[in-house]
């Protein structure tokens, strides 16, 4: 075969890439191609903090081919058409592309296929790209896929893996096949000012940093919230400019207890995943409905996207979203919780803010996360209520966090730091910071009872 394609889509990346590695074995030459589609703008995955992230890995992966004498071509438009007018144009006899989970993933595959198939030309799909292990292939007895964690964990790490695939050493792209510029980062607006460098040389960068100074604590500090002991890999497991399969190997080969934990947490990335595989409309619905009657969004809910509730540690932790666009994992809990049960405000309220600020805004985990704290999703305790004030006395207790990001209560107690209502109200004004929403105790009362407790 003289040329094949490899759309790429969410693996942005030249290591461990098997349709690459596939096509590149199938074909003299091979066209990698990336096609920016209006699509995804309409479905809302575009936000500009991702945009931002996706530029600069786009730009990072043209580079790497670039080096082994090819380039990425980058198309505008609907992704079926131009797909088919690059085939059309080379001749291709094939076509890769990475499998995904959402229904936005599947319906595209569709589409593709048969598109192509008008061309006779056909969709090579390659599962277990994006995930450590394929959804799907670990199933329990007479189900599609596990609905608890633990069981499933233990299954998951009895899988049988694939060993990570080199980088081609060399992408020989067929003449005269053109295409749109890169995207600039500095071209876009509305791009929070955190947002970390994308690309498959700066994940490879941290991932490396991670397992040499960072994951050996992870089990004792990954709850640390001043700390910030994560290995904040998430963006690049979610580009696929890292992937998860080669992390999950490499953890287990440096081995211990931090290790083991980490490998855990890439665990139930995987778990969402093949529980959106089987679910799709779990994007939207919920996994098991709990009767919920939840309250309008309203001012509460706007303080709430703010940083503005009252609660200093959930302020603090939906300022640094704003600021980053990524969130501590323990602070995603926190605020969830807030959202969802102190407030009793529907969790797709702040499923959506967090798709609109997250660069690791993935689909699967963001939505299957969300319901799990709303008590909507797999969680086996969906009534549990997370305190605020407990919470930041447990993981914040010196208060830095909190200060990082609440600077109006620079200076106070730390006990006040967490309990800013011990505070006379006259000092919170000067302070210009905002007196509780509603009590805790008021909050969770009007949620039980909503769930029938």
């Amino acid at each position: 075969m003289d040329v094949a394609v490899v759309l790429f889509t969410s693996d942005l990346r030249l290591r461990d890439q098997p349709a690459l590695h596939a096509a590149l074995r199938a074909a003299d030459t091979v066209v990698p191609l990336f096609v920016r589609d209006p699509a995804v703008d309409r479905a809302g995955f575009a936000a500009p903090n991702r945009l931002a992230f996706l530029a600069d890995a786009l730009a990072d992966l043209d580079g790497a081919l670039r080096e082994r004498g090819g380039r990425l071509v980058v198309r505008e438009g609907d992704v079926v058409e131009q797909v088919c007018a690059v085939v059309s144009r080379t001749g291709a006899g094939e076509v890769h592309l990475s499998g995904g989970v959402s229904g936005f993933a599947r319906h595209r595959e569709e589409r593709l296929r048969r598109g192509l198939e008008r061309l006779r030309c056909p969709l090579r799909v390659h599962d277990g790209v994006v995930t450590v292990v394929p959804p799907g292939t670990v199933v329990p007895d007479q189900r599609d896929h596990f609905a608890v964690f633990t069981p499933y964990f233990r299954r998951w790490r009895e899988s049988a893996r694939r060993d990570p695939l080199p980088a081609p050493r060399r992408v020989r792209v067929p003449d005269g096949v053109g295409g749109a510029a890169l995207p600039q980062r500095r071209r876009l607006s509305g791009v929070s000012p955190g947002v970390p460098a994308g690309g498959e040389r700066e994940g490879r960068r941290r991932m490396a940093a991670w397992l040499r100074s960072g994951v050996d604590a992870y089990e004792e500090r990954h709850d640390d919230l001043a700390g910030d002991a994560t290995s904040r890999l998430s963006p690049y497991l979610h580009f696929g400019c890292l992937s998860a399969a080669e992390l999950a190997g490499r953890a287990r080969e440096h081995g211990g207890a931090g290790a083991e934990a980490f490998e855990r947490q890439l665990a139930w990335r995987d778990f969402h995943h093949q529980v959106l595989a089987a679910r799709p409309d779990a994007a939207w619905s919920d996994y098991r409905a709990r009767g919920d009657r939840w309250r309008r969004a309203g001012r509460d809910a706007d303080a709430w996207r703010e940083g503005r509730t009252g609660y200093p540690i959930v302020d603090a932790a939906m300022r640094q979203l704003a600021h980053e666009g990524w969130m501590h994992n323990r602070g995603r809990l926190l605020v969830g919780s807030f959202l969802t049960k102190t407030l009793y405000t529907d969790w797709r309220v702040g499923a959506e803010h967090f798709l609109g600020l997250l660069v690791d805004g993935d689909l699967a985990n963001n939505q299957l996360n969300w319901q799990w704290v709303a008590g909507t999703g797999t969680d086996s305790r969906p009534n549990r209520v997370l305190n605020p004030a407990a919470q930041g006395r447990r993981y914040d207790p010196d208060g830095g966090y909190v200060r990082r990001w609440v600077p109006e209560l620079d200076g106070v107690p730390v006990r006040a730091l967490h309990e800013p209502w011990r505070l006379e109200p006259a000092t919170l004004r000067e302070r210009g910071y905002p007196e509780p929403v509603v009590e805790l105790d008021a909050g969770r009362d009007r949620f039980l009872a909503a769930r029938g407790r």
